[in-house]
């Protein structure tokens, strides 16, 4: 007597267990299976929460010490009108033009730690990547680490043309998914001036605890900035090579030129 038909293995479970992708999730009816529907209920919120939470300004730079740090804000004054107003994230509150103005010097680089769109992807990432890069450029001019606030990526351009910096790295918080919450971005740009576009800078996406990892991210950040100099540009000029990157291991990247 026949004991019923066999269960048929899940196709989905080799590929679910390689990415946090929703994959084969099933269905019930016409809706998502409960389970699968109140993960995605529990992602979004995650997401939410991400996107509106607070910098903690104090705690990171602490985190940054000894490092010098500065602290700037855009010119949105809340976090509804930055959601709204991305044009206003990316310039400087004037009122924080002079502290930019009084850190002026023939700086190398110009570190700028941005909350995007995940404050939280900062908190957790940015301390622990921007003293590993500094180990890495020790003969390297950087200037004093500014913290940017209501910050969109081209806030970096002022910032940076302001401290008289070569190039600017903005690290800044991406924006959530439903899968990762709690990502960074690195934005590298040369010549940092208001007016640069998308295609002027070269980004390194996807720095979190499933992604790409600080090691990974200060390796081709390394790279990226020793490209920049020999060549006097970055964006869609300067093409990353990963393997190249991957190979620098520890050695630092030629100086620019001065």
């Amino acid at each position: 007597m026949s004991d019923g038909p066999k269960p048929v293995a899940d196709p989905f479970a080799r590929l679910r267990a390689a990415t946090p992708a929703r994959i084969g999730v099933g269905r019930a009816g016409d809706a998502l299976p409960t389970g699968a529907l109140l993960d995605f209920q529990a992602a979004h919120s995650r997401a939410r929460d991400a996107v509106h939470a607070a910098l903690d300004v104090d705690a990171l730079s602490a985190a940054l010490a000894p490092l010098p740090c500065l602290q700037v804000r855009s010119r949105v004054p809340d976090r509804a009108r930055y959601l709204r107003r991305p044009d206003l994230g990316r310039r400087v509150a004037p009122e924080d033009l002079a502290a930019l103005d009084a850190a002026r010097g023939d700086w190398d680089l110009a570190l700028v730690i941005a909350d995007g769109l995940s404050p939280n992807a900062v908190m957790r990432t940015a301390p622990a990547l921007v003293h590993r890069l500094l180990q890495r450029l020790p003969n390297w001019r950087v200037a004093p680490v500014v913290i940017a606030t209501q910050a969109r990526v081209a806030l970096g351009d002022e910032i940076g043309r302001q401290l008289g910096a070569r190039m600017v790295a903005v690290l800044i918080g991406e924006r959530p998914g439903l899968s990762v919450a709690e990502s960074l971005g690195i934005y590298l740009t040369w010549q940092p001036r208001v007016g640069r576009v998308d295609a002027e800078r070269n980004c390194i996406s996807n720095i979190h605890a499933d992604g790409m990892d600080t090691v990974e991210a200060a390796d081709t950040l390394v790279w990226l900035l020793g490209q920049a100099s020999a060549h006097a540009r970055t964006g869609v000029a300067l093409k990353l090579d990963r393997t190249a990157a991957s190979a620098l291991q520890s050695a630092p990247p030629p100086l620019p030129g001065r």
